[in-house]
């Protein structure tokens, strides 16, 4: 390319998303007749719930197929804000509310809207790659913390205080979290809100699994915000994983009415709104039953721990037993030498080509010598996965 038609230079400082590759390579191996196995996907493998796909088609025949207000129709931030004062007890009004085009776009609007250049947020990992690009794309610093396995990747205040510094404009947290599966305690995050109040940060929430959690482990996180720093806090949701929904791109933010109206110019500028019918279906899956949630969850529970009892009896793979989401990540680093596969990568890509199973490589999450493996997997493709990965292994 001549150097006059250069790539923009904010691209310098952004990857491609690694998650992405890995369904190019399962679609490609799949184009050619090959039996692949995908536990590298990061989406319920249950269809949407028959209910929710009706008032879709319900909203087509009454012709709800043109342009909407930008931060969504009326009867679905009302449906929104029900359901986080239902599920949690705090109260946001329309003008606090925004639809986006899935929980990517609501976290990528918030940080267009809130970071610049110079500035500096912090962020967890291992985690999701997107929130650290979306940092960099706003032109901010991305700062950071590293979890640990010994803590089964639970998020501390301390270690995220501890990096503070005058040029911290935010805290991104994702809870329970991709790929670990990890939350983060009411306590911890009340701790970590009485260190930030009254100081320029914000303290942006990423609640995509958050119906998911599979045991009896207190999870109000956005009531400690309300009560500790209301003012300071941005909450991102999505309709993707609780109602098995991912394609049908919505997802949400609320947060106080500058910061909405902020993230809804940004919108308008490109994808103007979530689309028209996306936003009927789910009014439906937010106000209809929610015995589908239930359903999935303890399908999710019973993999999760049929895979992490596989996992532990072999003593090559360490694991934790993930709070939440639908993935499990183990540490793989004793399969790892000079002679076999050096990197996860190596590993991921080894087990893709020649056991045909698809998983992701700690790499895509800043954790190198870890998998992550998805169980948005029937128990027996699960079963088959995990015995294909035995005889590989062998």
């Amino acid at each position: 390319m001549p150097e006059s038609l250069a790539l923009a230079r904010r691209l310098d400082r952004v990857s491609a998303s690694q998650t992405q590759r890995v369904l190019l390579a399962v679609e490609a191996l799949r184009r050619q007749g090959v039996d692949v196995i995908d536990l590298g996907a990061g989406e319920p493998d249950f269809p949407t719930p028959a209910h929710v796909s009706a008032a879709a088609v319900d909203a087509i025949a009454a012709g709800q197929t043109k342009y909407t207000a930008g931060p969504g129709i009326a009867p679905l931030r009302d449906a929104i804000a029900a359901h986080y004062r239902g599920r949690y007890g705090v109260e946001f009004t329309p003008a606090e509310i925004v639809v986006t085009s899935g929980g990517k776009q609501g976290l990528s609007n918030v940080a267009m809207a809130l970071f610049g250049e110079g500035d500096e947020v912090i962020t967890h990992v291992p985690g999701w790659p997107s929130i650290v690009e979306q940092i960099h794309l706003a032109g901010a610093n991305a700062v950071r913390v590293r979890t640990s396995t010994e803590d089964g990747f639970e998020l501390r205040a301390e270690t995220l205080l501890e990096a503070i510094t005058p040029r911290t404009r935010g805290i991104v947290l994702n809870s329970p979290g991709n790929p670990t599966g990890a939350i983060m305690r009411e306590s911890e995050l009340g701790r970590l809100a009485e260190g930030v109040v009254g100081q320029p940060i914000w303290i942006i929430l990423d609640l995509c699994y958050e119906q998911l959690i599979y045991d009896d482990t207190p999870h109000n996180l956005p009531r400690v915000l309300a009560d500790h720093v209301p003012e300071q806090t941005v909450l991102v949701g999505s309709a993707s994983k609780s109602y098995a929904m991912t394609g049908w791109r919505c997802g949400w933010v609320l947060a106080p009415s500058a910061v909405a109206a902020a993230c809804n110019a940004v919108q308008s500028h490109s994808t103007s709104h979530a689309t028209s019918i996306t936003q009927h279906a789910v009014i439906a899956a937010l106000t209809g039953p929610q015995t589908c949630v239930d359903a999935m969850r303890d399908e999710y529970r019973t993999r999760r721990n049929a895979l992490v009892d596989w996992i532990t009896a072999d003593e090559r793979f360490r694991v934790t037993r993930p709070a939440g989401a639908f993935y499990v990540f183990p540490d793989v680093s004793d399969l790892l030498s000079l002679d076999g596969p050096r990197t996860s990568s190596d590993l991921a890509l080894a087990l893709l080509n020649e056991a045909h199973v698809a998983v992701t490589p700690g790499e895509a999450f800043d954790a190198p010598g870890f998998l992550r493996l998805s169980y948005a997997a029937s128990m027996d493709q699960l079963r088959d996965a995990w015995a294909r990965i035995q005889r590989f292994l062998s």
